[in-house]
């Protein structure tokens, strides 16, 4: 039994009015986990329990760690979260509320990255999760496209955040099995955090030497190898803004909409608040409202007042 639900996809009247386009919002940010990542990391989570493992650490500063809590604490499992020290309060707690042990090592996430996979390696009964670099992450993820088919009429382009590029591997997945294939795909980032858009641009893959954003939800500095092989077969387009911008769609989002979402989805917004050239061709656009579980309106003042003094 799967752990996500099936969210609804809904037509934004304001992003239409500003943009003069269709615009549609698939609302992963009501999942019961609060953001798609329960999609993939649940489906994970079920078939490594399967194969007898009854153990789950994961390397995460918020979503992915606590859609791996949510789904051992169904599954009667034990799950560590590995956080870098800039995981917010907000998301320890979160995480912690589930049962699970949150353990904060490094700086930066491939820090904590380095230490959860030293945890499984010490026990046996322990899986690590990658939080995007795994094919049942992307058969997860794949779903939200397969119910996006019977929920509105096709879109020309699909915007999502992109940091490891787990979601927009899936959302391609999802696109080839209902016969999408030829929808493009805008995939958002920060100029501080660009390993997508390096990597298109040089045509192989590029590891930043650093990650510098405060969208923690993308801070990976390398994306999967798979977004390499799908950029033969799929129309890919980069779009990158900065932190404040990211900051400010998201509180806009909370006007329009009533919902609270992490600027990690205000990064993807964006792109229509400022009615960006990126999306000038396209007559119908599907946003991944992706969500986020660290997330409060307090914190978000606080990002936008940092993001203000970095600007």
């Amino acid at each position: 039994m799967p752990f996500h639900v099936v969210t609804p996809t809904i037509e934004s009247v304001p992003l239409g009015k500003i943009t003069g386009k269709k615009v549609y919002l698939k609302l992963e940010c009501v999942q019961p986990s609060g953001s798609f990542k329960i999609r993939g990391v649940g489906k994970l989570c079920e078939e490594l329990f399967t194969r007898g493992k009854r153990s789950f650490v994961c390397p995460s500063s918020g979503n992915a760690g606590y859609s791996m809590a949510w789904a051992a604490r169904e599954l009667g499992a034990r799950a560590i979260v590995v956080g870098p020290e800039s995981t917010p309060r907000e998301a320890r707690e979160a995480i912690s509320s589930l049962g699970a042990e949150i353990l904060i090592y490094g700086k930066v996430w491939d820090e904590s990255n380095l230490k959860a996979i030293e945890i499984a390696e010490q026990d046996p009964e322990t899986a690590y999760l990658s939080s995007y670099d795994d094919p049942l992450i992307w058969k997860g993820h794949s779903t939200m496209i397969e119910e996006m088919y019977d929920q509105c009429e096709k879109p020309d382009v699909i915007l999502l955040s992109v940091g490891g590029g787990g979601l927009m591997s899936g959302v391609l997945q999802g696109l080839d099995a209902v016969g999408w294939s030829d929808v493009a795909v805008i995939g958002c980032g920060t100029y501080g955090a660009n390993a997508f858009a390096a990597s298109m641009e040089a045509e192989r893959l590029v590891r930043l030497p650093k990650v510098d954003t405060l969208v923690g939800c993308i801070s990976a500095a390398e994306i999967t190898p798979r977004i390499m092989e799908l950029a033969k077969t799929h129309r890919l387009i980069p779009y990158l803004t900065s932190d404040l911008a990211c900051v400010e769609a998201s509180e806009r989002f909370l006007d329009d909409h009533r919902l609270l979402v992490d600027i990690s989805c205000g990064l993807t917004l964006s792109a229509l608040y400022k009615n960006s050239p990126f999306i000038a061709e396209f007559k119908r656009i599907a946003v991944i409202v992706c969500g986020g579980v660290g997330i409060r309106y307090s914190s978000l003042m606080n990002l936008k007042e940092k993001a203000s003094a970095k600007a």
